[in-house]
């Protein structure tokens, strides 16, 4: 899942909060580090999918309708035997109807994808969705809002999902919007730009929460400080304050990958990003980092534009948790002008690195070529990306397309060992879809993979028309 709400070089608009060419991949990615050797837990039946997915979406999901303004879904989850949407948007278009719908919706998983009643008339943006237990009968969302239906609550709030309405038992305030919210045993983890939520201000920016009453747990205390704050020698940027952007729990559960702005976390030096351990009471943060983005080695001077410095958006761990995909958007290393090449760095890249718990090196990396990736998804076959992307193995182009370089729009799917853009019979790139704002998220099911996106530019699903904000890619020939 991602959020965004940033200027993005690649596009130049305002995105509304993861066959490479042999000679490329030699010029971008050095030898792959020692693998994993971290103990996986069983995989979901989602995870383990033979994949890839099809690159024919879907008919009949439903889209975001033509308003006339830019309209987004951020986020969408399954549960049960329903899907579950959120972002910012006013109308849903399915089956030739349309209806009004304020932030969030659901529908039905398989075909028609009926539109369901669910209807929590959200005053602001939803950033997240999330459920607890596997339980379906209420919906944790959280965003930047003030209020559900008549009922005032702000930031965070526990929604029923059959009469629509906020459950007051649980505490639904935080001073500053959430982005995001994962279920782990009965704790909420949730994290954002917050300093207090809940009633409580003992651990900002991240928080596990009891599912039942909203309270503060304290299953996590993570002393979550500091801002990712690259300067150049005359120009500097002042707005990215500390805060958590997004997270992805491990196949096996135990595992809690967490990006975000800052410096350090569970009293360790990490930027960016870090591996929580879910399975010590509170959680700790892992071993695991990389010198290619925590700024420890300076023989690796490649932080980002200045403008664009914090720059991992997303991540997905690998059918078996042996392997994290990173998706991020950063323009180029401060240190590298546009005119030179080959690119270094981990400026608007997709790139896999080990899960091992200890300071790591990445395995592969694919250039965009300058343009941003917001969400990343894995399954057996493939490690997805998606953003407002141009183009796929293209460490020789930034703006325009270099040498060897796959024009592949919008969304890549990747060969999970080599990095290597998955082709179709013609020898172009599977997956080519509108590019828009951008894919704001990829969620993989038993049945294929969701896509959630925005209606800008007249945004479609892997060459089809339609499709604007939701695409379902499924598995099977």
């Amino acid at each position: 899942m991602l959020r965004h709400s940033f200027w993005w070089k690649g596009s130049g608009v305002v995105a509304g909060a993861f066959g490479l060419a042999l000679a490329g991949l030699a010029a971008s990615a050095p030898a792959s580090a020692a693998p994993a050797t971290s103990a996986a837990p069983a995989t979901s039946a989602a995870a383990v999918a033979v994949g890839p997915v099809t690159a024919k979406p879907a008919s009949g999901t439903p889209q975001l309708a033509s308003t006339g303004t830019v309209e987004t879904v951020r986020q969408i989850v399954q549960c049960g035997n329903t899907m579950y949407a959120v972002g910012s948007f006013t109308e849903i278009s399915s089956g030739g109807k349309t209806y009004t719908r304020h932030n969030a919706f659901s529908f039905s998983a398989t075909s028609p994808y009926t539109v369901t009643n669910w209807d929590p008339d959200v005053n602001g943006e939803v950033n997240t969705v999330a459920f607890s237990g596997g339980k379906c009968a209420d919906a944790y969302i959280g965003g930047k809002f003030t209020q559900v239906g008549a009922t005032a609550a702000k930031d965070i709030a526990e929604v029923s999902t059959s009469t629509s309405a906020v459950v007051t038992a649980f505490r639904h305030s935080a001073n500053g919007q959430v982005e995001t919210i994962a279920p782990y045993q009965s704790h909420l983890l949730v994290g954002g730009y917050y300093t207090s939520i809940g009633n409580s201000t003992a651990n900002p920016y991240m928080t596990s929460l009891d599912a039942t009453s909203g309270k503060d747990d304290g299953f996590l205390h993570l002393g979550i400080s500091g801002n990712y704050h690259f300067c150049g020698s005359t120009q500097c940027t002042s707005d990215n304050p500390t805060r958590v952007y997004n997270q992805q729990i491990s196949h096996g559960g135990t595992l809690d990958l967490v990006e975000g702005d800052f410096t350090s976390a569970g009293g360790l030096p990490r930027q960016q990003i870090f591996m929580l351990n879910l399975a010590t009471t509170p959680a700790t943060v892992t071993g695991w980092t990389s010198p290619e983005w925590d700024g420890s080695d300076p023989s690796q001077p490649y932080q980002c534009w200045y403008t664009e410095s914090f720059y991992i958006r997303a991540a997905a761990w690998s059918p078996d948790d042996k392997t994290v995909y990173i998706g991020t958007t950063g323009f180029h290393p401060f240190t590298q002008p546009t005119g030179k090449f080959p690119r270094q760095g981990l400026c608007d890249v997709a790139a896999a690195f080990p899960a091992t718990q200890t300071s790591v090196s990445h395995t592969w990396v694919n250039y965009t070529g300058c343009d941003s990736l917001y969400s990343a998804a894995a399954d057996g076959g493939a490690a997805y990306f998606g953003g407002h992307e141009r183009w796929s193995m293209n460490p020789n182009g930034c703006d325009f397309q270099g040498p060897n370089a796959l024009s592949d729009t919008g969304m890549e799917g990747l060969a999970p060992a080599t990095g290597t853009d998955l082709l179709n019979s013609g020898g172009t790139a599977r997956f080519y879809r509108s590019r828009g704002n951008g894919a704001d998220d990829m969620t993989i099911t038993s049945g294929g993979l969701w896509v959630a996106s925005d209606n800008n530019k007249s945004q479609g699903c892997i060459g089809h028309t339609g499709h604007a904000g939701i695409c379902f890619l499924p598995y099977g020939s």
